[in-house]
């Protein structure tokens, strides 16, 4: 198994390192993508489209942390040169945050002064201690800042907020004329990494009849998918990518209604929808849950038991237990009678496909070794987590691909 393993990181790497040598800068046969053209937000505009404090933004207030509270020591002062803090109580209050309010600030600090050479990020508002914001504001737990920048030009603002949001800022408010609000989820946050996962209570179609609960998935199982001609196919199911059986997790809910079918996922998960004047198979698009929207629209099963489109009429948030990512030999799976793909964190369905080849050449060699009993109690012997595989495939991504390419809700590396 150690000498397999070996193996098997050695052609990550490899591989890794071949695409960043084809697609990253410099001389050669790739070229530098161009810079990703960012859209102001409208004032009153927030991001994402949710209440701050639902579990998909930056969750629900905790309680206000005091000097004098055992809580005090969550906050951490920001003396960020590049930062310049208002200030007006003459406390050091603004400069108080949590760890990951300060790495955010932090991050979009550098942000400004990039877009704007000679302008400074500025915070009017940090950490409140005195009472000044509505109740259960999460300025008061050092979660939210209020920011402008430095030369106080109000026609920055809509794209100071969209820097913020790509700073990673987990809710983003064109609040004010006056400034932009931004707040974080709570460090202890279930929902800070979701991962890619269905819940436990998804079903999936199988080859032998009927359906069957993703939880309950066996190697040896073959369950509906589609080919790359957009038919309906059965696929070996190869192993959880991912599995926690008693985590709640925030998911996505993505709802039709002609034909009514009801998909649910974490925000970081891919789904396929359909290109503006594409048709067919070529019309697949792979988006993240957290970005389709009402009037995309998805590919289902029909009562015809073919794919058909179904135009999304709802998406809404929702805690469920239990989180499971199958992997399959075909890449994707019909999950509750949608379409969707096996992987998630970057929005590219074809690069995570081939990245995970030598999980589906380990299983096709495994399958002509073992019988179908073998595969199945080994299946059964893998623990909660994320698998070893994707975790050593994340740690390589995290250092090859962009950030722009990572949704920032991807998945927590140094968790179980």
């Amino acid at each position: 198994m150690l000498t397999t393993r070996i193996a098997l990181l050695g052609l990550i790497c490899t591989s890794l390192v071949s695409s960043v040598q084809a697609c990253g800068p410099g001389r050669g046969h790739g070229r530098r993508r161009p810079p990703r053209k960012l859209t102001p937000l409208a004032y009153k505009q927030y991001i994402p489209n949710v209440a701050e404090k639902t579990l998909g933004a930056s969750g629900r207030y905790e309680g206000k942390i005091t000097r004098n509270s055992e809580r005090f020591k969550e906050l951490t002062p920001n003396y960020n040169p590049d930062i310049i803090f208002k200030d007006e109580e003459d406390s050091g209050a603004d400069r108080l945050m949590t760890q990951r309010c300060k790495d955010k600030l932090n991050s979009l600090a550098i942000s400004v002064m990039n877009q704007w050479p000679g302008v400074k990020l500025r915070v009017t508002e940090g950490w409140d201690e005195d009472g000044h914001h509505s109740e259960e504001s999460l300025h008061y737990e050092g979660r939210a800042v209020d920011i402008t920048t430095s030369d106080r030009d109000r026609t920055k603002y809509g794209m100071l907020a969209r820097l913020a949001a790509e700073a990673g800022f987990d809710w983003v408010y064109y609040e004010s004329k006056a400034h932009i609000h931004c707040s974080v989820k709570a460090e202890n946050s279930v929902a800070a990494k979701s991962g890619g996962c269905f819940p436990g209570s998804a079903r999936v179609s199988v080859e032998s009849g009927g359906t069957k609960l993703v939880k309950d998935l066996i190697a040896g199982d073959r369950i509906l998918a589609a080919n790359d001609q957009g038919d309906l196919v059965y696929s070996d199911f190869i192993l959880f990518l991912d599995r926690a059986q008693e985590a709640k997790k925030v998911f996505y809910v993505v709802e039709t209604q002609d034909p009514p079918r009801r998909l649910t996922l974490t925000a970081a998960h891919l789904v396929f929808v359909l290109q503006e004047s594409s048709q067919g198979p070529n019309g697949f698009k792979p988006t993240f849950a957290s970005n389709v929207t009402p009037g995309q629209v998805v590919y289902v099963v029909g009562d015809s038991q073919q794919l058909q489109t179904a135009v999304v009429e709802r998406v809404y948030l929702e805690e469920m237990s239990g989180a499971y990512a199958p992997l399959t030999a075909q890449g994707n799976l019909v999950v509750d009678q949608v379409l969707a793909s096996c992987y998630a964190v970057i929005e590219q369905h074809k690069l995570a496909h081939w990245a995970f080849t030598p999980v589906r050449l380990s299983h096709a060699i495994s399958s002509l070794l073992l019988s179908t009993g073998q595969a199945a109690a080994n299946s059964t012997d893998q623990e909660d987590g994320l698998h070893w595989y994707s975790r050593a495939l994340y740690q390589l991504g995290g250092w090859v691909l962009d950030t722009d390419s990572v949704h920032p809700l991807g998945m927590e590396l140094n968790s179980s």
